[in-house]
């Protein structure tokens, strides 16, 4: 089941929550026009001693909107395939294909584990999604909370 929680960010969250002040600043000042990219949030997160996922909660306290998946898989402006910025490959390597297939589960692989394998096979995140979308490999749970 899907929800659309589109400018509406913290209804995913209990009423009352409230984000790290620190966080907070760190959003409001790298969110121009009230959009934070995939990589900044994780920057933010690195340089305050963070988890991403706390990033991603205060942006979505703040209603602040991701963008710029590293994953390639959405806010990519008008890129075909709702935003995409990946497509299916004509092969996959072996070594990522058998990386993805370690830590698939029924057809679904985390955000956390396309990354883990990227920085383990030293490439780049989109090359390990698009081996997932190849794959036919759904990506799931992502850091940022948005999916």
């Amino acid at each position: 089941m899907t929800h659309d929680y589109s400018g509406k960010y913290a209804l995913k969250h209990p009423s009352g929550a409230k984000p790290n002040e620190q966080v907070t600043k760190a959003i409001r000042e790298k969110s121009p026009g009230g959009e934070l990219s995939c990589g900044m949030a994780e920057k933010i997160a690195k340089e305050l001693k963070v988890s991403i996922s706390e990033v991603g909660i205060a942006a979505d306290l703040l209603g602040i909107k991701i963008k710029q998946c590293q994953l390639g898989l959405f806010g990519w402006g008008n890129k075909p395939n709702h935003g995409k910025d990946i497509h299916v490959a004509d092969s996959v390597s072996e070594e990522i294909k058998n990386a993805l297939e370690e830590v698939a589960e029924d057809g679904r692989v985390a955000c956390a584990a396309v990354w883990a394998i990227a920085d383990r096979l030293v490439a780049e995140r989109k090359a390990v999604s698009t081996a997932c979308e190849t794959l036919g490999l759904k990506i799931r749970e992502c850091q940022l909370g948005t999916f």
